[in-house]
């Protein structure tokens, strides 16, 4: 489900000069060489590590990785929506399309448009029962255990048991089209809503302000896909010469973005490393993905509808004694297990 170590980053290459343009947000801002994604112990708490590069080396080359690290919140944009990226190794994202972050694997059937929305509402009907009955019949069978993994026994299988997104063909008739790759590979889903759950069964409060008032599961959603996003790092390449905040990028050079980074950053965020749905500075974040793209809004229903099933059937839910959560992985980052006492 999560990837321990990278098997699609670039080759070594050596470090290119960096040409540094204006008055860097730091004055520890103009070095060229910093930590490695790579070193030893990253994967295990890679957030020190992005604090970091955030503030002493925003952008840096990375030589093990063979790429440029980028980790600050608007840089991280740019890279992501700007017209001077695109996919790497070769053009396969499109241009001005969405880049492979959040839940979406950069589809180009995901080019921002107004055919979906998140909201529960506008999924087709079929599609949101589907999610609701897996949701209740896996919860059910939880509930009468003294102790249950959610990453095991629930987690990996709502995805699943949701299937694919099918809607109609864009001609306006014929037969269900199937969305690609976005809805077909699920790992990313369960990685999300196990980082949601984790965070929610941290605050005990929450858990009880939720099962009064259940529409705040789409904003612990949004803050959990924030603070703790499945995909850290998106690969992009520079077209041109692009201008960040730490220096100037050359043209046709890969590009790390460090969306981890980027969903911490204190100049975007107050107190960023705080799980706070009711933040005033939520808003939407253009790391969590297109809202047109059927992943995303079918991850943001399994995470309402599988919160609403697990309190229903287990109103004392509440992590295994001396339990804690840990995330792993470089890439894509969430916890391997959830236990907890259903009852």
């Amino acid at each position: 489900m999560q990837a321990d170590t990278p098997g699609d980053i670039p080759a070594p290459t050596p470090s290119p000069d960096l040409r540094v343009d204006g008055p860097p947000r730091s004055r520890r801002t103009t070095r060229p060489g910093g930590p490695s994604l790579l070193a030893p112990g990253a994967a295990r708490d890679p957030y020190r590590l992005y604090r970091m590069l955030r503030e002493e080396y925003p952008l840096s080359y990375d030589a093990p990785l063979g790429a440029w690290l980028i980790s600050r919140y608007d840089d991280v944009v740019t890279a992501l929506t700007g017209p001077g990226f695109t996919g790497f190794p070769h053009d396969g994202a499109p241009r001005g399309g969405p880049a492979p972050l959040g839940l979406c694997h950069g589809s180009p059937r995901c080019l921002p448009r107004d055919r979906y929305t998140v909201e529960t509402g506008s999924v087709p009907r079929h599609l949101a029962e589907r999610v609701e009955r897996t949701a209740y019949v896996l919860a059910r069978r939880i509930a009468g255990r003294r102790q249950a993994d959610l990453v095991e026994e629930f987690c990996q299988w709502l995805p699943a048991g949701t299937g694919p997104f099918r809607s109609s063909s864009r001609s306006g008739g014929g037969a269900p089209a199937d969305e690609g790759p976005c809805t077909r590979r699920t790992g990313l889903r369960e990685t999300a809503l196990a980082s949601f759950l984790a965070n929610l069964l941290d605050d005990p409060d929450l858990l009880a302000a939720l099962r009064v008032e259940p529409a705040l599961a789409g904003r612990a959603w949004t803050e959990s896909m924030r603070r703790d996003p499945p995909v850290q790092v998106v690969l992009r390449r520079t077209l041109t010469e692009v201008t960040l905040s730490g220096g100037t990028l050359p043209a046709r050079s890969p590009v790390a973005c460090l969306i981890g980074a980027a969903g911490r950053d204190p100049e975007r965020f107050v107190a960023p490393d705080l799980f706070d749905p009711f933040r005033r500075d939520q808003g939407h974040t253009t790391t969590t993905g297109p809202a047109g793209c059927p992943a995303v809004v079918l991850g943001r229903l399994e995470a309402e509808q599988g919160l609403r099933a697990l309190l229903d059937a287990m109103p004392r839910l509440r992590w295994a004694d001396g339990f804690r959560p840990a995330a792993t992985g470089l890439l894509t980052r969430g916890p391997r297990s959830l236990l907890v006492r259903p009852g």
